[in-house]
């Protein structure tokens, strides 16, 4: 038998344990805080394959056989967390089934597809002693909600990252830069009194001079990739009585942050700026941007992918090493009713992996 079809047969194998896998991912439910199932069927089927998988929470975390400190490392990151399942489906979320050549299913699309074709890699690479560089895993829990129990619990596992790669869905697009996320209240004060005598200080109006400023205030610099930040008022609450002047006004903002300032400095901008007092529930889900002309990236370009900025949030916000967001999936399907993900998509994903990390062996870092 030739060599060729040799390596077809593997590669096929490698396919059909990737979708065999994927089904019964889908079949577990795992909403965030509740992956223990998929964890332990993560974990179960990694050591099936001889691979030493450990849990870390809801994370299963694994580094190659012949991990060595002296070399380079790149983790590979996807979530086995889902959102709860729209009202919408038509179809039981939890009911894997393939129709003209699309896999349906709670979790196929984000991130189940970018998971198995990372994992599939991970695997294939996983005893081969002279990598130039070390592959590290980790299916990735909490993913859906930032929790603190996801990735951030698991990263003291993999000690120094030289670089990773997020699995989320991107159409095989490269996600070179992602927006950050705060989540500001805000609250303007005044004076109570009674509307018929127009006493008092309304804080409504002074609510809303700051919704206007940060409805219009442009930021300075601007990212190359993801332009600029982006700031809405979402929510508004005051008063307790038609005819009492309101002495207090609380709204939430929405902030969208780009590597161009850190959540911080955009967070002092807007309490230098707002006569409200403003306070962040969290700066942790910070912006990224990986450069073009970093090695991995480099070589990532040379396979001929597209680059863009992403406006969503992932894990990729928790990890402090270079970065992008990239795998087989379409963003536009996921926390959508009736989730769909092609196998071709799959295919492909685990394919380019594959190769991507072959032609690897000779890169200088």
């Amino acid at each position: 038998m030739s060599k060729m079809v040799l390596e077809n047969k593997e590669m096929l194998k490698v396919k059909c344990d990737a979708l065999a896998l994927l089904k019964a991912l889908i079949a577990t439910p795992s909403p965030s805080k509740q992956e223990n199932k998929t964890a332990c069927l993560l974990q179960s089927w990694l050591n099936d394959k001889g691979v030493d998988a450990t849990l870390i929470g809801n994370n299963v975390c694994a580094k190659n056989k012949f991990f060595d400190t002296y070399k380079p490392s790149i983790l590979l990151v996807s979530h086995h967390d889902t959102v709860p399942p729209s009202k919408d489906y038509t179809i039981d979320p939890y009911t894997p089934f393939i129709k003209e050549g699309k896999l349906y299913g709670l979790g196929s699309n984000d991130a189940g597809g970018p998971l198995v074709s990372l994992l599939s890699a991970f695997v294939y690479f996983y005893d081969e002693e002279h990598l130039p560089f070390n592959l590290m895993f980790c299916a990735a829990a909490e993913e859906e909600i930032s929790g603190r129990n996801g990735l951030e619990l698991a990263l003291p596992f993999f000690g120094e990252i030289n670089f990773a790669i997020v699995g989320e869905p991107t159409s095989m697009a490269l996600a070179i830069s992602e927006k950050g996320l705060m989540v500001c209240d805000c609250i303007a004060y005044g004076k109570s009194g009674h509307t018929a005598r127009d006493e008092g200080e309304n804080a409504i109006l002074k609510a809303i001079k700051d919704i206007q400023w940060l409805t219009n205030y442009k930021f300075d610099k601007v990212s190359p990739s993801l332009g600029e930040i982006k700031m809405s008022a979402t929510m508004i609450e005051a008063g307790i009585k038609h005819n009492i002047v309101p002495n207090k006004c609380h709204f939430v903002v929405d902030v969208r942050t780009t590597d161009a300032y850190s959540n911080e400095e955009v967070l002092k901008i807007m309490q230098q700026n707002m006569q409200s007092e403003v306070q962040a529930r969290s700066t942790r889900i910070k912006p990224s941007a990986t450069p073009l002309n970093h090695p991995v990236v480099k070589a990532l370009l040379a396979q001929g992918v597209t680059t863009y900025g992403s406006p969503t949030t992932s894990d990729q916000a928790i990890l402090s090493c270079p970065s992008v967001k990239f795998s087989p999936g379409d963003s536009a399907r996921s926390h959508t009713a009736n989730e769909f993900i092609y196998i071709q998509q799959i295919n492909e994903g685990i394919a380019f992996f594959i190769d991507f990390f072959s032609t690897m062996r000779n890169m200088k870092w």
